[in-house]
C-alpha cells in the first residue's frame, strides 16, 4: 500500500540545514509510461526480471533472485516516505494505465538532494522500445525540476553499450573510467562514469533537433580545422567510428594498400551553416579502382537530425562526379551498429571481412 504522502496534492517542505526541500511529484507520466514508487505487489516482477541472464549480465546480483530478497528490498524501499540521502530508493517503469510492468529506476540522493546517482533495468522482453530512454528522460525532469540537483551520475560496465547508449540519448557525458573498480562476486571489472550537471542537460534540451533545410560538404581549411577537430561521437560510438584525432592522423599518413598509399579526400559536413561532422574517402586511383568512405562521423549533438543520410547523397553526387561507379565501404556489426544505415542506402554486403570490419559495396549507377 502507498504512504499517504505520496497521495497528498499538497506536500510539506523537508528543511535540512538551511536548504528547503519539496519531495517530487509522483507519479512520473510520459505519452506512454508512468514512474511510480514500488507497491509490496511488484515483488514478483521484480524478482523474475532480475533472473533473466541476460539482464543480470552487467549487474550487481547474480542470477537466480529469490523472491524472498526481492521482497527485502521492496519492503526496505516502502519504509522511506521519499528518497532519503546516502539510501537506495526505487521507481517501477509501467505502462501509461500502470497495468503492465516494464522495469525499474533505481536513484541515490546525496549531498542533501543536491547531487544524484541513477541505474535502470528493464525486463529483456521489452527492450528495444525506447523505454529505458523514456524513462530516464522523465526522471531526469522531475530531479532538475522537482529537486536542488547540480548533479546527476550513471555507473556502467564498459561491456554495457545498451545502458551507454540510453544515458548518452539524455545528455549525459562521459567523464571517464575506473579501472577494476567494481566487483560482482569473484568478477572484477572497470566502471565508467557518465555525468550530467543542470548546465549539461539544459543545453541538451536546447540543442537543434530538428531537420536543416541545408547540408554541405566543406573544405577543412585554417579557419575551421579547429571546429572540425572538436567534433566527437558518443563514447559508446568509438568502437565503431574512430575519433577526429585519428581521422586526421590518417590523412595525413595513409595507409598502404596493395603496395600503395590511399589517396584521402576529406570535408567537413556543414547543417545551415553549422558544422556538425566529418566525411573522409580514400578515392580512385591507378592503384585504387574504388573509392572507398573511410569515415563518417556526425558529432553527438547533432546525430538523429537526418544528416547523415543528406551527407551521403552529396558523397554519391561527388563520386559519380568523377566517373566512379560503385563505392566501399565496411563497418563493425553489433549494438549501434551502422549497418542498418548502410544498407537502407543500398549498400551490400560482399561477403569479405577486412580488419575486422563487413566489407559493403553501392552501384552507383
Amino acid at each position: 500500500m502507498e504512504s499517504p504522502a505520496w497521495q497528498r496534492a499538497c506536500r510539506p517542505r523537508i528543511t535540512v540545514g538551511v536548504i528547503q526541500l519539496r519531495p517530487m511529484r509522483l507519479p512520473i507520466q510520459t505519452q506512454r509510461l508512468t514512474l511510480r514508487p514500488v507497491r509490496a505487489e511488484d515483488a514478483s516482477s521484480l524478482a523474475m526480471r532480475r533472473s533473466q541472464s541476460e539482464v543480470a549480465e552487467f549487474q550487481s546480483w547474480t542470477p537466480p533472485y529469490p523472491l524472498a530478497r526481492a521482497e527485502t528490498l521492496i519492503a526496505d524501499t516502502m519504509s522511506m516516505d521519499v528518497p532519503e540521502d546516502d539510501a537506495w530508493w526505487m521507481l517501477i517503469i509501467a505502462d501509461r494505465d500502470d497495468v503492465a510492468t516494464y522495469g525499474d529506476l533505481a536513484l541515490r540522493l546525496s549531498w542533501q538532494h543536491r547531487s544524484a546517482e541513477i541505474g535502470f533495468t528493464l525486463s529483456s522482453e521489452h527492450w528495444g522500445n525506447g523505454y529505458a530512454t523514456d524513462a530516464v528522460d522523465a526522471l531526469l525532469n522531475a530531479l532538475f525540476t522537482d529537486l536542488p540537483i547540480t548533479r546527476v551520475e550513471g555507473l556502467v560496465h564498459p561491456d554495457n553499450v545498451a545502458s551507454a547508449m540510453v544515458l548518452e540519448r539524455t545528455g549525459f557525458v562521459y567523464e571517464g573510467q575506473k579501472r577494476l573498480s567494481y566487483w560482482v562476486g569473484d568478477d572484477n571489472s572497470d566502471d565508467r562514469i557518465y555525468g550530467l550537471t543542470r548546465e549539461d542537460r539544459e543545453s541538451w534540451q536546447g540543442r537543434s533537433a530538428e531537420t536543416p533545410n541545408r547540408v554541405d560538404l566543406v573544405e577543412i581549411d585554417v579557419h575551421n580545422e579547429r571546429v572540425v577537430a572538436r567534433l566527437a561521437t558518443h563514447k559508446s560510438q568509438e568502437r565503431l567510428v574512430a575519433p577526429m584525432l585519428q581521422s586526421f592522423a590518417d590523412a595525413q599518413f595513409p595507409e598502404i594498400v596493395d603496395g600503395h598509399p590511399v589517396v584521402p579526400w576529406l570535408r567537413a559536413i556543414e547543417a545551415d551553416g553549422e558544422i556538425v561532422g566529418f566525411v573522409m574517402l580514400a578515392v580512385t586511383t591507378e592503384h585504387h579502382p574504388e573509392p572507398y568512405l573511410w569515415r563518417l562521423l556526425i558529432d553527438r549533438r547533432h546525430q538523429r537530425r537526418g544528416i547523415g543520410g543528406r551527407t551521403m547523397d552529396l558523397v554519391f553526387e561527388h563520386c559519380r562526379a568523377s566517373g566512379d561507379r560503385s563505392l566501399l565501404t565496411s563497418w563493425i556489426d553489433g549494438r549501434g551498429s551502422p549497418r542498418p544505415f548502410y544498407e537502407s542506402l543500398g549498400f551490400e554486403v560482399t561477403g569479405r571481412v577486412v580488419d575486422g570490419e563487413r566489407e559493403a559495396k553501392l552501384a552507383l549507377d
